[in-house]
């Protein structure tokens, strides 16, 4: 192609896009340090107001938007986002702890997510893993001492990932002021099917004959076999990146939690984002059917 016909070319679409996130993204953080000043002032108010209020005790999150959070920044790596969704889990667990919330609950890896490109599935366990390894090693310490539990089918991660869950052990201190909950690998149906089948086996194991067994299938019976067992039902579950749904997320605890949906990326999620789910949560008022 000769230089006539190449000066008035379009540059590749793809380019362009880039360089309007990346406008867009420059633009986006123009306006928050202009108003940082404000920001920090109505804060301070609706920490104060929320601190003024019960709160509730057990808060659970859906971190979704980590990938289209990185491209509306115009960046390639898909990386890059969940690591950022990684270092906004950690920022979390702080803000909980500041505001006395005693259990916390997020998912970071479902098992559809298992389903994607191979080479996002490992930034995805990388990443999770060097976060518990971090916390494991000291590198990056939380507010409160955490007692760390992680659930899910971890016979499906990837080795890298499996060892940091086995290592993170260390990470669980026996006066935790703060209860951690990290599912990785996990689906809701399959926490159901397995707490069903485990409770049938121990039925079956005590001697209960096959015409008694569906009387002594109880709900307590089946909750003592689920993978949040010694944990209570969480009070909030808040989702981000403007998805209006669980995905399967803890379906059986959920049965009487509020429900907050966020717009927010996962991390882009703010402090005054999560202060303001709280205070979503603290004007509604809960029957529990009653």
């Amino acid at each position: 192609m000769d230089e006539r016909s190449t000066a008035g070319a379009v540059p590749f679409p793809g380019r362009l896009s880039r360089l309007r996130d990346r406008l867009s993204a420059l633009r986006r953080r123009a306006v928050a340090v202009a108003l940082w000043p404000v920001y920090v002032v109505y804060l301070d108010r609706l920490r104060a107001a929320v601190m003024a209020q019960p709160r509730p005790r057990h808060v659970a999150v859906i971190m979704d938007g980590n990938r289209r959070w990185a491209a509306r920044e115009g960046l390639r790596d898909v990386g890059a986002g969940h690591r950022r969704g990684a270092e906004k889990a950690l920022e979390l667990i702080d803000w909980c702890a500041e505001l006395g919330i005693g259990e916390v609950t997020l998912w970071a890896l479902s098992m559809e997510n298992l389903e994607r490109d191979p080479a996002e599935v490992g930034t995805i366990a990388e990443v999770a893993a060097e976060a518990l390894d971090a916390m494991a090693g000291g590198r990056r310490r939380t507010k409160v001492p955490i007692r760390l539990h992680v659930i899910g089918r971890d016979d499906v991660l990837p080795d890298r990932l499996r060892q940091a869950v086995d290592d993170s052990a260390r990470v669980s201190a026996t006066d935790g002021a703060l209860d951690v909950t990290i599912a990785l690998a996990y689906s809701g149906r399959d926490e159901l099917v397995t707490a069903f089948q485990s409770t049938v086996r121990d039925l079956l194991a005590e001697g209960v004959s096959a015409d008694q067994l569906a009387d002594r299938l109880t709900a307590e019976a089946i909750a003592a076999h689920l993978y949040t067992h010694g944990s209570t039902d969480p009070d909030l579950i808040i989702r981000t990146s403007g998805e209006v749904r669980l995905s399967g997320f803890l379906p059986w605890q959920s049965a009487y939690a509020e429900f907050d949906f966020s717009d927010a990326y996962w991390p882009a999620y703010r402090e005054i984002d999560f202060l303001r789910s709280i205070r979503t949560f603290q004007q509604r008022a809960r029957r529990y059917g009653r």
